[in-house]
């Protein structure tokens, strides 16, 4: 027992340890395996947030958890291990649960790390000890966790020590913390950098216009604290906005606030859309909240099906001609059949088809081009009435073109899960697709899709499928600095969505989910 993960030998919690080195948890966990993804998406999408609890199916969601887990997909190992620690979908099993998190430990997953210091701080499945909770925690930090580094920056972040409060005063590694996490986009690391930052002090690394602007990202991230902050600060009016009232950001921030409370999950990269900070105008409003928050969410392309068999005639002939909806001849014959005179009977049951043995001239081949498919059981004799012929016109011979075979059952466009988990909405990707470098204006107002190339040291925690932004005509593209991301700008690929607000004929924008 004493070799299992849940007791490793672990360092005590430092709370003043000298420093920190920032590493990313996307260079950690193991490849992600593209179909175990979507597995994971559709268990997300049955029991998302935004269901009510009884539309929840956490046991099917729970198959397709495990079916992920077994091609190593990290949070799907994680999710299913919550499952049996909270009885969703299973019974409760605290026990398996920590077998699951120690396995995804082995596997070198930050995130399992902070899990477990989790279920020793509430004693899941582990007796409960504070101290290897900490110790757990600061271990995934070190591994890459971003949650354990929001957790831990947030603890730490104070003016003096008071452990039996739960903070301790080491702001240099905070904001280093923070800022490690805020970079991986932790909402949370969001508005405890941005909420630390608030204010004048240099000396403290304190700067309302950069507290401003991640707190604005953390919204971005998901983070209903952030909003609830900003919606305040603009509000009243509070110094990091310059002293200045603002009822409609205010507001758009709260309605924004309370839906990043109902649904966690929900991230809203085109926020700009909806919401640019100030200077930059806002948007008109028709005050209905769904469209706020749709137009500020990601978009995903629509399913994209490849086109089925085109119509047959085949399902409206009758008789020997007949050919069942969802069949057709097979492109070659099951097996090799001697074409048959007409005076003879079928050897082979199956469609046969008439052919002049020497046509001659247009008015033969066109009677060739009219034969259709017949269908001969076997011993039944070929018709010999020969419909438009003459007898100085040659003998005909029947050929064999085998039998039916049932056509493949079109594909449904499946919907992206995302869409679901009403955390994303569809959209047409523009074609031929519109690019621009990171370095140069945005060519068009709209909605841009940042990729690096697969090559780049940062491509796994900068490639996300949410990495968008609304940008306007003429203005600078997000620099990756600025989120923390040792990314040039030039490096970065932005692909355009179009989705630009609506403009009235005086120029006015007004926010909209169309274009």
């Amino acid at each position: 027992m004493n070799d299992l993960p849940r007791n490793m030998n672990l360092k005590a919690f430092d709370p003043h340890r000298a420093d920190f080195v920032c590493r990313h948890e996307a260079d950690a966990v193991p490849p992600i395996d593209p179909e175990a993804e979507q597995w994971l998406q559709q268990g997300l999408a049955l029991t998302s947030p935004a269901l009510w609890p009884e539309e929840r199916d956490y046991g099917k969601a729970l198959q397709l958890w495990q079916r992920a887990a077994e091609r190593k997909h990290w949070k799907a190992m994680l999710n299913v291990a919550n499952a049996y620690a909270e009885g969703d979908g299973v019974p409760k099993d605290t026990e398996r649960a920590v077998q699951l998190v120690e396995a995804a430990m082995k596997l070198g997953i930050p995130a399992a790390y902070d899990v477990m210091g989790t279920y020793h701080m509430e004693g899941v499945g582990v007796k409960q000890d504070a101290s290897r909770a900490y110790a757990f925690w600061e271990l995934a930090a070190d591994k890459g966790s971003p949650s354990a580094m929001a957790y831990l920056g947030a603890k730490m972040d104070a003016d003096y020590d008071n452990p039996q409060r739960g903070f301790w005063g080491n702001r240099k590694v905070a904001l280093k913390m923070l800022e490690c996490a805020f970079a991986q986009g932790n909402g949370k690391a969001a508005h405890a950098l941005g909420s630390t930052l608030a204010g004048t002090d240099a000396s403290r690394g304190e700067d309302y216009a950069r507290a401003l602007k991640i707190l604005h990202e953390g919204v971005k991230l998901g983070s209903a604290e952030s909003a609830s902050y900003l919606s305040f600060t603009f509000r009243v009016g509070k110094p990091m906005v310059g002293d200045v009232k603002d009822g409609a950001r205010a507001e758009r921030y709260g309605v924004l606030g309370d839906a990043l409370e109902l649904n966690p999950d929900l991230r809203l990269p085109n926020l700009d859309r909806v919401l640019p900070l100030p200077p930059t105008p806002l948007p008109k409003w028709d005050g209905n909240k769904q469209t706020l928050i749709d137009a500020a969410k990601a978009v995903v392309a629509v399913p994209v099906v490849p086109p089925g068999p085109g119509p047959s005639a085949g399902p409206q002939r009758s008789g020997r001609a007949h050919v069942p909806e969802g069949h057709a001849l097979p492109e070659e014959p099951q097996r090799h059949v001697p074409a048959q005179f007409e005076s003879t009977a079928a050897p082979e049951s199956g469609y046969w088809i008439a052919r002049l043995i020497r046509p001659v001239g247009e008015r033969h081949l066109a009677w060739n081009a009219e034969q259709v498919p017949m269908r001969y059981a076997r011993g039944e004799l070929f018709d010999r009435t020969r419909p438009g012929l003459m007898p100085e016109d040659g003998r005909i011979q029947f050929h064999y073109l085998g039998e039916l075979v049932a056509l493949p059952v079109h594909a449904v466009p499946v919907g992206d899960p995302r869409v679901a988990r009403r955390i994303a909405r569809e959209a047409q990707l523009p074609e031929p697709a519109r690019r621009c470098l990171g370095d140069r204006s945005c060519p068009a107002t709209g909605i841009w899709q940042a990729s690096v190339p697969g090559s780049h040291p940062m491509a796994t925690t900068f490639n996300q499928w949410h990495r968008q932004a609304y940008v306007l005509q003429g203005r600078p593209f997000p620099h990756p600095g600025e989120a923390g991301l040792d990314i040039e700008s030039g490096q970065v690929t932005w692909t355009w969505w179009n989705q630009a607000n609506r403009e009235s004929p005086v120029g006015i924008a007004h926010v909209g989910l169309g274009a």
